[in-house]
């Protein structure tokens, strides 16, 4: 049932996407809509070679209509919007570190201020261990791109289903993402797109799949966020030293969150969470917290 459900899916967005390219000679689609989230579905669009570019809207569902609205007051006063294409989605609140801390000592919890985050956690990712990482600004939309996440070891075939028993709470089979580094896209995924959004999918090396299992899906498939320093440098520079440790410059990520629970946005709900699950160390700002 599933499984014929998405591939309607698919046949409904391919033929839509085929008839506006045939009606327009425009190759170049930008989607949006709650269906546009259908990473599966996206990624088949992008290798059809009925386009030369596609764009997905990250917050594509309800939540994007904010977009909208902020971008109406341009059309409505030269009918001219801006053209630059949207590569952040950090649009959310942030914490300043004298926030995070005082939240530390409201709770009476042991922390470590760290000199050097980003290595800090890729030594205990390499090490087994899954993190909370609470960093900057929290992401706008249903995907978590490294400002509220949870990080683990891709290497670790039964990554997977640790993090959806202790973490996540969910069954064992729900999939998680690859967030890796733009530049080794090509090394791991046959279609390297730009993917900063987590938005499609892409087929995995055949030889890269044992390599990072967990995060590699049953069809040999992942849904992989490429990550730019410009973007987001912290969160690079910790993959950057995942990589280096480990010579796979790609980690786990899944949102911040318990089941049925939305993603953490404040000190207060990334602590609560944590202890709350079995999440082995947190990563708040330049703070870590361990039980």
């Amino acid at each position: 049932m599933a499984f014929a459900v998405q591939e309607a899916c698919e046949q409904a967005m391919m033929a839509l996407v085929a008839q506006a390219v045939k009606m327009t000679g425009e190759r170049k689609v930008c989607l949006a809509g709650g269906v546009a989230l259908n990473s599966k579905a996206n990624g088949k669009i992008l290798i059809s070679g009925l386009v030369d570019d596609l764009f997905v809207q990250p917050a594509a569902a309800d939540d994007g209509v904010a977009l909208g609205a902020a971008l109406a007051p341009y059309l409505v006063n030269d009918g001219r919007v801006p053209m630059t294409r949207l590569r952040k989605m950090y649009l959310g609140p942030e914490s300043s570190d004298d926030e995070i801390e005082k939240t530390i000592c409201t709770y009476k919890l042991r922390a470590t201020r760290m000199q050097d985050p980003a290595r800090t956690a890729a030594e205990m990712l390499a090490d087994g261990r899954i993190l909370g990482w609470f960093e900057g600004r929290m992401e706008f939309g249903p995907r978590a791109l490294g400002g509220r996440s949870i990080l683990a070891d891709p290497r670790d075939p039964e990554m997977n289903a640790k993090v959806n028993n202790a973490v996540k709470f969910r069954e064992w089979w729900r999939p998680f993402a690859p967030a890796l580094l733009a530049e080794a896209a090509p090394e791991y995924l046959e279609s390297a797109y730009d993917s900063p959004f987590m938005i499609f999918t892409s087929v995995v090396r055949p030889e890269k799949r044992d390599v990072i299992p967990s995060v590699t899906h049953v069809d040999g498939t992942a849904r992989p966020q490429t990550v730019e320093p410009d973007v987001h440098p912290l969160y690079y520079r910790m993959i950057q030293a995942f990589g280096e440790i480990t010579g796979v410059p790609v980690v786990m990520n899944t949102s911040f969150n318990l089941r049925g629970e939305p993603i953490v946005c404040t000190p207060t709900d990334a602590i609560r969470t944590f202890f709350s699950s079995g999440m082995d160390a947190l990563v708040i700002g330049p703070y870590l917290v361990e039980k």
